[in-house]
């Protein structure tokens, strides 16, 4: 099946406006203008699919979520979960940058996104360990290679994307990138255990803990107790949402009421001007995925009932004829787009293009939610565009040149492994969803 010349003209005309810096959503609108201008088709057409692409009580959740995660990051919380993470793992060998690796996983639970953790852990962080002698590029590379985590532990809010846009289960592929995380989190350990120490000049301060067992199990359990608070809220949102108190949508409104009841009456670092301020951002970026959302899905619409995506599914059996070759050209392809293209717009468009292709293949589609979130969670950590990179120059004042270096050995030794065990290992994303919810809610896989 061919692709009409009006629809490359069409992708053409996306491509440039991207290099020439247009926002995207504007560049998906005017690039659908111009393919339905040369197709002679009704503007009506756009109208109709913004309408119910936004019709969707999914952006709610985004919402809360959204606006909970930006609360969170203000109210304390976090010094709590940099204590805890401290008593766990402090006196290992390159301990410190391991308590950034830990307090990003537990803070990853409570925003659903990468960028709040790199805004309150690289302030925290940073200068306290340049005093122990961590290099600050290192710690640096350390918490923006950590911030990919929020993409993976749930409630992650490029997973609410790719449900709106598949249709899937929220709960389902919410679990289904818990593993990957783990796994992520655990290989990022290891490797700084390798390296750290060549990050690290000895200096006069000492960050001691307790040398008995009894004295760190008595911090354990003091860091415990000050952290309580904060851990409560992913245990509250997520049981709730697998226990099935309430849906997802609730659960963003109950996380954004718990963490401005723990930050004002606990932690008391919420007034009234940081939660209106926090209010105003969330608000703006939920305005901004509206855009996207509403304009991806009228440029993806367009491209998918003019034949792309038969198109695409067609080429590609035909160039590889195994299913594990698809995979691994879809995931290269991919990961190119994330070197230049923010996580959410691939998502939106990507995904109904390659439903056929994955369709053909046979491919679980909670799995496939968590191969293209690990993807792009990927591309939000490589060069040359990578979003983590530049907050964490611009927070602490390190060149971003100098930061693409140390951030190279995570992405090739632990982030691109981990997103080929679960392209190729289906337990991996799909033994959790399945042990918990059951094969008739995630579906066949082998």
């Amino acid at each position: 099946m061919g692709i009409p010349f009006a629809i490359v003209v069409c992708l053409v005309s996306f491509v440039v406006l991207l290099v020439i810096g247009l926002p995207l959503g504007w560049g998906f609108l005017l690039s659908t203008i111009v393919g339905l201008v040369l197709l002679d088709a009704p503007m009506g057409f756009m109208a109709g699919t913004a309408f119910n692409a936004l019709y969707n009580y999914l952006l709610m959740a985004i919402g809360f979520f959204i606006l909970a995660g930006m609360l969170m990051s203000q109210s304390g919380i976090a010094d709590g979960l940099v204590r805890l993470s401290r008593s766990i793992l402090g006196n290992i060998r390159g301990g410190m940058t391991a308590v950034g690796i830990m307090a990003t996983l537990f803070l990853s639970a409570l925003t659903g996104s990468s960028l709040p953790c790199i805004s309150v852990l690289i302030p925290m962080l940073v200068p306290r360990l340049e005093k122990f002698g961590y290099h600050r590029r290192y710690t640096t590379t350390v918490l923006c290679a950590s911030s990919f985590l929020g993409y993976l532990i749930p409630p992650s809010v490029p997973v609410l994307i790719y449900c709106v846009v598949a249709g899937e289960s929220i709960t389902a592929v919410f679990l289904s990138t818990v593993i990957p995380g783990i796994l992520l989190a655990g290989g990022y350990l290891i490797l700084n255990y390798i390296i750290a120490p060549k990050w690290i000049q000895p200096t006069a301060e000492k960050d001691e803990l307790p040398s008995t067992v009894k004295g760190r199990l008595k911090e354990v359990a003091i860091s415990t107790w000050v952290a309580l608070p904060a851990i409560g809220c992913p245990v509250i949102v997520l049981g709730g949402i697998y226990g099935g108190v309430f849906t997802p949508s609730e659960a963003g409104a109950i996380a954004v009421i718990y963490t401005l009841v723990v930050g004002i009456v606990i932690y008391k670092r919420l007034s009234m001007k940081v939660i209106w301020g926090a209010s105003v951002e969330a608000l703006t970026t939920l305005g901004m995925f509206a855009l996207l959302v509403a304009f991806a899905t009228v440029f993806t619409r367009l491209l998918v009932r003019e034949g792309v995506a038969v198109a695409l599914a067609q080429g590609a059996i035909g160039l590889f004829a195994e299913p594990w070759m698809i995979l691994l050209m879809m995931n290269i392809f991919i990961l190119i787009l994330g070197m230049f293209i923010d996580g959410i717009p691939i998502l939106l468009v990507i995904t109904p293009l390659i439903l056929p292709l994955v369709a053909a293949i046979d491919l679980n589609m909670v799995q496939l939610g968590a191969i293209l979130v690990v993807n792009v969670g990927i591309g939000v950590i490589t060069p040359p565009y990578s979003i983590a990179l530049f907050v964490g120059s611009r927070l602490s004042d390190i060149p971003y040149t100098q930061l693409v270096k140390p951030i190279l050995p995570f992405i090739l030794f632990v982030a691109i492994p981990v997103l080929l065990l679960t392209t190729y290992i289906p337990a991996i994303s799909l033994w959790l969803p399945t042990l918990v919810l059951g094969p008739m809610v995630v579906g066949p896989w082998r």
